[in-house]
């Protein structure tokens, strides 16, 4: 307990230091987030929002002047490019020159943002060299291949103003070369264009629309305000499921937040629904980390039909590459099913799909999917058990960090995800009738996590830890993963490791010590790990510093990627990993069964209560209620408000769920 005192104590300072520094937007009584722009330096940001057929990532902000940033980046990632490659989604920009020009009186506009507010549509508000304001919306269609920008002009003066717009018709046509299906057509189109008499206090609302299609493929006409619609009912039938409420109002709403990325991102492809990760370069294709391992175990929870479908599809995408020569399942399967990438070889990613499967397959409550995915995870852990050295330890060729940083030729990773993939799996086939191949199942877990202790049990610049692979000497961020799969053997160690000055840093925990790149991912996994052992208030320092840096700091309002590289992209596995770190972590929600679960939740020691509701795993409609009740807490557990469990609990007992 000494050492995760020193550790929290490390971690306020560094947390204060940073927050003191960055806390650029506000929660607002609407939940949302709002930057109230003021004069200074220059500032933008740039978020990624999508829909069933494009992606757009949008850079805003002001530049030095005070003047109005706004780009677009869109892709569409069913209008493949040639190379078919993972990255051959078809991407154009629009700058500024893509808004048409405005003028008040004759005076071109100018418009300088005074205010920005996120709540799953961007909106801009700007103030002018004129009596005119205008406020700017802008958001992906649920379901078509279009961009909105939605202009207000509204005049704000005594007298009437004369508007003059110039009109907006944007074509540009690819090489027939260049595209899969010949040459595409990127459009961009404006509702309206001439000269308004504006009255005081009247509104003028134009749409711009920017999309793409196949040549031959007939235009079609879309309606700002349907799709605006159509977008905020998606986001509130997000909102209405797997609800946290806690004391802590930016954990809430960090938490309301990460769900709209982590489920906007599934793409309508040729080969069924796909969960990209996004970020401009990932898009109709799976991978055997971000989807397998992170997103599609957080689905059921939700209860999102596209995203538990496109877990169910990625799963049986996977299964088609399973061969009698155990050969290994491609890290990624791309160009919307009909090509693969495996360029860094065995990244351990049959342990990420036998885990990923195993989790969802329980936490789906459906028997008929439960046995769907069970030939993929037999598979997947007979692979393994081919890996399996003398010693104990399974080998792989690299990890998810693709040879970014040494692996060896056996790394934590893997060994920590085919354990956690053992003991989910042995659920399963108890769920599923297959006893003996349950207790055989569960017995590796216990010889793998005794060889993870032989062989990875070490003492890592003077912290009694983990080392990565045999030759590595420094810390590393994924020491992290037993905390997460349930092994606390090196428990205290292990947290004082992560928060300690050689990985903390104002951005969450670093990839290696005496490095500065950082992976949101690893930092998502080593605080879910916190809670999960039961280090409750130190994990709750490091997780709302967290989140307050990436919900309201300098780029928000999701977690990210990583830095350097990508700059910090908004990609969508992340997001569930976060909210993963509340339904794992902080509830200590395990599933074992088709209709049963363990959790083990941990109330902070400032808070007297804590409940998530509307929890849609097990084919039910679950609420769980914490509530402080002197030294011990009252559990309750609903099913569609019907009571099924209530009990006082001493904090620290493993508590089964039946439904």
């Amino acid at each position: 307990m000494r050492k995760i005192i020193s550790a929290l104590t490390v971690l306020a300072v560094v947390c204060s230091t940073g927050m003191a520094q960055s806390l650029r937007w506000q929660l607002t009584p609407e939940r949302t987030i709002r930057w109230k722009v003021q004069p200074g330096p220059a500032h933008r940001d740039h978020i990624e929002m999508s829909g069933r057929q494009l992606s757009g990532i949008i850079t805003y902000g002001a530049d030095d002047k005070g003047l109005l940033v706004l780009h677009k980046q869109l892709v569409f990632p069913m209008l493949r490019t040639i190379p078919n490659n993972t990255h051959a989604s078809l991407r154009t920009t629009f700058d500024s020159t893509a808004i048409p020009a405005a003028a008040a009186g004759g005076v071109p506009l100018q418009l300088y943002p005074v205010a920005v507010e996120l709540d799953g549509v961007l909106q801009i508000t700007s103030r002018s060299n004129s009596d005119i304001t205008v406020k700017d919306i802008l958001y992906p269609s649920v379901d078509k291949p279009v961009f909105i920008q939605w202009r207000q002009f509204e005049n704000r003066g005594s007298s009437v103003c004369t508007l003059q717009l110039d009109s907006l018709s944007v074509e540009r046509y690819t090489a027939a070369e260049k595209g899969v299906y010949g040459v595409y057509l990127i459009t961009a189109t404006g509702s309206r264009a001439g000269t308004f008499r504006l009255q005081p206090g009247e509104k003028l609302e134009v749409a711009y629309m920017y999309g793409a299609r196949v040549v031959s493929a007939p235009s079609a006409y879309y309606s700002a305000a349907y799709e605006l619609q159509r977008r905020r009912m998606f986001v509130q039938s997000l909102q209405e499921n797997l609800v946290l409420e806690t004391p802590d109002d930016t954990l809430n709403e960090g938490f309301s937040f990460a769900k709209i990325r982590a489920a906007e991102s599934i793409y309508d492809t040729r080969g069924g629904l796909m969960h990209g990760p996004g970020g401009g370069a990932y898009y109709a294709a799976i991978w055997a980390n971000d989807q397998a391992e992170y997103a599609n175990p957080f689905f059921p929870f939700l209860g999102d039909a596209a995203g538990n479908e496109s877990a169910t599809n990625s799963f049986r995408l996977f299964a088609t590459y399973m061969n009698d020569r155990y050969k290994p399942i491609p890290s990624s399967i791309i160009a919307e099913g009909a090509g693969i990438w495996n360029g860094a070889g065995d990244r351990g990613d049959q342990a990420m799909i036998a885990y990923g499967a195993a989790r969802y397959a329980l936490a789906s409550g459906d028997t008929a999917v439960a046995q769907q995915l069970y030939p993929l995870i037999q598979w997947c852990l007979r692979y393994l058990e081919g890996k399996r050295r003398p010693d104990g330890i399974i080998t792989s060729d690299s990890d998810e960090l693709e040879g970014r940083f040494p692996a060896g030729k056996a790394n934590l990773s893997t060994n920590s995800l085919a354990y956690g993939a053992y003991e989910s799996a042995a659920c399963l086939a108890a769920a599923l009738g297959h006893k003996d191949t349950a207790a055989a199942w569960e017995q590796s877990a216990r010889v793998l996590a005794d060889a993870i202790e032989r062989y990875f049990g070490h003492q890592v610049q003077g912290f009694d830890t983990y080392r990565y692979y045999e030759e590595n000497t420094i810390l590393r961020s994924w020491i992290c993963l037993p905390l997460s799969m349930g092994i606390f053997t090196r428990r205290d160690a292990t947290i004082q490791a992560l928060l300690s000055p050689a990985l903390w840093s104002p951005n969450g925990v670093l990839t290696a010590a005496g490095d500065h790149t950082f992976w949101d991912r690893s930092t998502l996994y080593a605080l879910r790990g916190m809670f999960f052992a039961g280090a409750t208030d130190t994990a709750l320092s490091a997780f709302a510093y967290y989140t307050r840096q990436r919900l309201l700091g300098e780029h928000v309002p999701y977690p990210v990627e990583a830095w350097p590289e990508g700059n910090q992209r908004h990609l969508s596995a992340e997001s569930a990993l976060y909210c993963r770190t509340v339904t794992e972590g902080l509830f200590g929600i395990v599933p074992t069964g088709l209709r049963q679960f363990t959790m083990c939740p941990r109330l902070p020691a400032r808070w007297n209560h804590m409940a998530l509701r509307h929890i849609r795993a097990f084919q039910s409609d679950l609420d769980i209620s914490v509530k402080r009740q002197g030294k011990s807490f009252l559990i309750t557990v609903t099913n569609k408000r019907k009571e099924i469990y209530r009990s006082a609990w001493n904090g620290k007992d493993i508590i089964t769920i039946k439904i």
